[in-house]
């Protein structure tokens, strides 16, 4: 038994797939496959279920794992010990984001904590807010950045700033408006680009709406869009007008490339959180990684 083969093993059982165990591990599927192969024989048992095209862990496979997980840290745990005694601490920290903290929150945190450790490596993904927590649950990312609190009691959030939605539209566009506050029925009839389904963004306006009795059906909508740039772009160009996040404009409004108004009665205020997983015991760069988030919304 050596640590390739159990990382082939935790990483089969978090996919449910030996093709995306490759990619993640940067390895050939015959070698992960040679990897369980072989460990299955050390160990005189079967640890995955390849029936019927789905991947499961047997019950040898499910008593396997905890320890593989202990195992890999251990192995963690040792290396960063004798990369703080050399000096050079290295390692991969997995993030999994919600867009608007992906593109105006995460990046200052991760430059920041490369002064500190400029050895360590990234990997950053982007997902739904509810994604993000199963992306933790999983064990396929270490922490997650969101912009909306998704129930459940293995996760522990922090709040790491403050945010609002705003409507934006073209700077040519001339929207009635009174101390940069517009009213919902001053703009129902002007195309709206939205973002996509499971957004924050989204859900926040949507439960806004129902307040008000309204709901999306209230409007003439053009476009649901992923992409927070893509929608600047396209409110620029003049396709329509959006709701978006203030962090993401600030640039925008301060060069007059765009209109930003607040709208009146609507409750639009929200936070973005830091969520990691609350009792599974973090690796030492990853605590490190942790306990340098906090600190920095502290400041």
């Amino acid at each position: 038994m050596d640590f390739k083969q159990l990382e082939s093993f935790i990483s089969i059982a978090r996919h449910k797939s030996f093709s995306k165990a490759a990619k993640e591990l940067f390895l050939t599927q015959p070698t992960i496959t040679n990897h369980i192969q072989n460990l299955e024989k050390e160990l005189g048992t079967i640890l995955i279920n390849r029936s019927n095209r789905t991947i499961s862990l047997t019950k040898a496979g499910d008593i396997l794992y905890d320890f593989a997980i202990d195992m890999i840290n251990t192995k963690k745990n040792t290396l960063f010990t004798l990369g703080e005694y050399k000096g050079k601490i290295e390692g991969l920290i997995e993030i999994a984001s919600s867009t608007i903290p992906e593109e105006y929150v995460v990046p200052e945190l991760i430059k920041s904590f490369s002064k500190k450790f400029p050895h360590v490596k990234y990997s950053l993904k982007h997902f739904d807010s509810s994604d993000v927590i199963d992306e933790i649950l999983n064990q396929k990312s270490n922490f997650g950045f969101v912009g909306a609190k998704i129930r459940n009691s293995q996760i522990e959030y922090m709040t790491i700033s403050a945010d609002e939605l705003v409507l934006i539209a073209p700077s040519s566009m001339d929207i009635k408006s009174e101390d940069g506050y517009i009213d919902l029925n001053n703009f129902k009839g002007h195309p709206l680009i939205m973002r996509e389904t499971g957004s924050g963004t989204r859900d926040l306006f949507i439960r806004e709406l129902e307040k008000h009795k309204l709901s999306m059906d209230s409007f003439n909508i053009v476009a649901h869009v992923e992409n927070t740039e893509s929608i600047k772009q396209m409110v620029r160009k003049g396709m329509g007008i959006s709701i978006i996040s203030k962090a993401a404009v600030e640039d925008e409004q301060s060069f007059n490339l765009l209109n930003v108004y607040k709208i009146r009665g609507l409750k639009l205020n929200r936070h973005f959180y830091f969520a990691y997983p609350k009792k599974r015991t973090l690796a030492p760069l990853e605590e490190k990684f942790k306990e340098h988030v906090l600190d920095f919304v502290s400041i």
